[in-house]
Formats: C-alpha cells, sequence, structure tokens
C-alpha cells in the first residue's frame, strides 16, 4: 500500500509543481474571475493528467508491476486515481458552469474583454482559439459521461459484467477530454516543462485508448485452453476447475492471478491460479466460490471441453522474502494461493519454516483432507480454525500458536476487512510494514 500511495501523491504533487513553475494561483490583480481563469487551467490539468495515469494503468503494464507491487496495487491506485479525477472534475464543472449560471443570475459581472484581444495571432493560435466552442462543448458532455461511467464503477451492486462492457467506454470520454484539454489549455504551458508533460501524458493515454477500444489489452499474455476436469464442493459453494493450456502460457509463479474468459458476453473475470506450473502437462487449476451472479452461475455453464482464454499471469504475491519463517494466513476463499505455493513447495522444497493458518466459516471434510495433504508433502504446519468451533482467530492467536512470530513475515489473502485489522495488529506490536504483505483481490 505504501508504494501506491507515494505514486498517486507524486502524480499530484509533479503536476502541480510544473503547472506552479508555469502560472500561479494568486493572480495580479486577484479577482474571482482572474482566479477562475487560473483554476480552471490548474484544475483541468490535474483531470487530464490523472486520468492519463489511470488510462495507462488500465492496460495492465507488466513493467510496472514490480515497482507498484502488483497488479492489485495498481487497480487500488487506478480507482484512486478515478476517484479523485471524478472529485476535481466537478469541482473544475462547477467554477465553469456555475459561474455563467451566477452571471445570468445578476449574481457576478462578466469583465469587459482587455483591449487587444482580437489582434492577430499565429495559425496554430488562431485555430486553437476556432476550436475553443467545440472543446468546450465536446468537453461538457464527456464530463456527463465519465461521471456516469466512474459512478457506476464504484458501485458494487454493479453487475460486474455490465461494469466490464460500459466501463471500456470510458475511453471514449478519455478522447473527448484529450481533444478538450489540448485545445483549451493555455498556449504559454505548451513552451514550458508542465507542457512536454502533458503532452507525453495524452499520448499514452490517448494510445490506451484505442488500445481498450480495439480489445487489444493484455493480448500478448494471452494463451487458449480447455477445460478437461470440474470438482464442485458443495457444502464450501466452490468449484475447482481444470485447464489445459495450448502454446503461448509463459508460465507462472504461486501467488499470482489470470483473467479468464469462459463466456465472450460476460467477459473476463480474475481468478487467483491454485496449482504450480509443470510445462509437461500444461495444467491450471482455479477455485471459485459462489460469490456473485456470474461465479454463481458457474457450475451450470461451465462444461468439461469448452474452451477459454486464460491472460496473465499477474501479481507479486509470491512469497518472495528473506525472512526464514513465514506466517500464511489464507482466510476462507482466500486459500487459493497457499495451495498453489503448497504444490510448488512439495515439488521444490525449501529451507524456510511455514506457519499456514486457515480460517473458515464452512465445512467440506474432503477439501480439508486435500488441504492437509498438500500441507503434509510441502512441510507445512497447518492451523485450521472452524469459526462455528474454535472461534475466530485473531492477532493474540497467532501469537500464542507462533511465539516466534516476531521474526516472520505474513503473507494474508482473505477480506480486506480482516487483513487490514491483522495488520494493525501486529504493526501495533512492533512488526516491521515491509514484512506484512496482503493481496488486494479487488478489481473495482
Amino acid at each position: 500500500m505504501k508504494r501506491i500511495k507515494v505514486s498517486f501523491l507524486a502524480v499530484l504533487l509533479l503536476l502541480t509543481a510544473l503547472w506552479l513553475g508555469a502560472d500561479t494561483l494568486l493572480p495580479d490583480p486577484f479577482t474571482y474571475f482572474s482566479f477562475r481563469a487560473v483554476f480552471m487551467q490548474y484544475s483541468g490539468v490535474l483531470c487530464i493528467g490523472l486520468m492519463s495515469v489511470a488510462m495507462l494503468l488500465a492496460l495492465r503494464p507488466q513493467w510496472l508491476e514490480p515497482h507498484l507491487d502488483g497488479l492489485d496495487k495498481m487497480y487500488r491506485l487506478h480507482k484512486w486515481q478515478g476517484i479523485a479525477v471524478l472529485v476535481v472534475a466537478i469541482i473544475h464543472w462547477w467554477w465553469a458552469k456555475g459561474t455563467k449560471w451566477m452571471v445570468g443570475w445578476g449574481w457576478l459581472e462578466k469583465p469587459l474583454r482587455k483591449p487587444g484581444a482580437g489582434e492577430a495571432l499565429g495559425t496554430i493560435e488562431g485555430w486553437l482559439r476556432s476550436q475553443r466552442g467545440f472543446a468546450e462543448s465536446v468537453g461538457e458532455w464527456a464530463f456527463y459521461a465519465a461521471v456516469v461511467l466512474i459512478v457506476l464503477a464504484l458501485i458494487k451492486r454493479f453487475p460486474y459484467h455490465w461494469f466490464v462492457k460500459t466501463h471500456k467506454w470510458i475511453a471514449v470520454a478519455y478522447l473527448a477530454l484529450a481533444y478538450h484539454s489540448a485545445v483549451l489549455i493555455k498556449i504559454d504551458y505548451w513552451s514550458q516543462p508542465v507542457g512536454g508533460l502533458l503532452a507525453v501524458l495524452l499520448l499514452i493515454g490517448s494510445a490506451a485508448a484505442l488500445l481498450s477500444l480495439t480489445g487489444r489489452i493484455g493480448v500478448s499474455r494471452k494463451a487458449q485452453g480447455t477445460i478437461v476436469a470440474l470438482t464442485d464442493y458443495p457444502a464450501l459453494r466452490v468449484l475447482e476447475t481444470a485447464v489445459v493450456l495450448e502454446d503461448g502460457w509463459r508460465g507462472h509463479t504461486a501467488g499470482q492471478f489470470a483473467f479468464v474468459t469462459s463466456d465472450r458476453s460476460e467477459g473476463a473475470h480474475p481468478y487467483t491460479i491454485a496449482s504450480a506450473w509443470n510445462p509437461t502437462d500444461r495444467r491450471l487449476t482455479f477455485i471459485t466460490k459462489a460469490l456473485g451472479d456470474h461465479t454463481s452461475r458457474l457450475r451450470e455453464r461451465l462444461k468439461i471441453g469448452m474452451p477459454v482464454t486464460v491472460e496473465g499471469p499477474y501479481g507479486c504475491f509470491d512469497f518472495e522474502d528473506a525472512q526464514s519463517h513465514q506466517i500464511w494466513v489464507g482466510a476462507g476463499i482466500g486459500i487459493t494461493p497457499f495451495i498453489a505455493r503448497l504444490k510448488q513447495r512439495a515439488a521444490t522444497p525449501d529451507a524456510k519454516t511455514i506457519d499456514l493458518f486457515h480460517p473458515t466459516a464452512e465445512f467440506d471434510q474432503t477439501a480439508i483432507d486435500r488441504l492437509t495433504a498438500d500441507a503434509q508433502a510441502a512441510g507445512v504446519r497447518l492451523h485450521l480454525l472452524v469459526d462455528s468451533k474454535d472461534g475466530r482467530l485473531n492477532g493474540e492467536r497467532i501469537r500464542a500458536t507462533v511465539p516466534a512470530w516476531q521474526s516472520a513475515s505474513f503473507w494474508f489473502c482473505g477480506p480486506p476487512g480482516f487483513g487490514q485489522a491483522l495488520r494493525d495488529d501486529f504493526l501495533a506490536h512492533g512488526l516491521p510494514p515491509e514484512r506484512f504483505h496482503q493481496e488486494l483481490f479487488q478489481m473495482r
């Protein structure tokens, strides 16, 4: 989380610092309209800058993952930037439209145009000036569309398949806003560092928007596969799906995830990979829990022999650190990445001491027997807690079970609130923050 917080603030501060190098929020003379003019420029630069970076992140660039601690964190940063764009854009819109309304209502008096405003302009500046009215209209309607689409993306009850279909149209709104920004940004900015940065961001964002609209995101990381086995665990509301991939899959590390498409109308869904990679059988296993409309229908929809498309792998939840002792907490369906690591560790043992805690509200003896066998094969100490029988897991119980926890690193996957509570608890007891690893498996 620290990396994406720093990255979010860095983008804001960089845009602000470069803009302040070209303009000021304290114009002379300082009036309502003089401040409005510079604030509209500043808020516009922030909006299009943040939105451009968000468009880049939407491409799922692999080269950024190590720097931002995985695609799950990158998507969290993407969400923060979307919220920031929404807030700043609404303020920007109000200063534009609200001022015009207040002039119409007689609350404000619009200043007279300065002498020389109609003097001869250069070719480029003249063309930009001629586009201002159209650019303002385009920007206004693109703003309305973007607000609706961003709000829908933030509403968790909005079905995922509709989210996927509607969210891509933000790319169209972005292209319209890029045109709006290029026309209405002060011509003087383009010769300043802020103009150079904006030019780069607009090019990157526009390219990202076109790739999104043409369905090219992740195309180089896609592989075709076939479902070869389905195992249902009704008591857990869990379905295990085995897929054999054709050429194109580059392998993965335990703990990573992939986007799987079994129905084009539904789109791709992210699932953690629950198997180690073996190039001889080219098999991936996914474990999905019925938590929503799509996952609840998988039992009926998926069939052996059905073709699927798998894109990935993504994520940096890879269990790689310098600690000789690791504590794993896989809560509920969050056990999935740990199953993959157990299988990988059984195939290639290492000297680390591992304590695996698996708290769950639901129980299935067959699934537990398989997990126990995997843990024994990997040389991992398994601590199973069924809520109704053993009560809830907390930091105190972990410390009582693992007295040497101070020297360990923590790897958590499960409900975000539970993970945050454990993190806060252990950091309060002296655990260094960099030793608590949590996957933020929320893609919206």
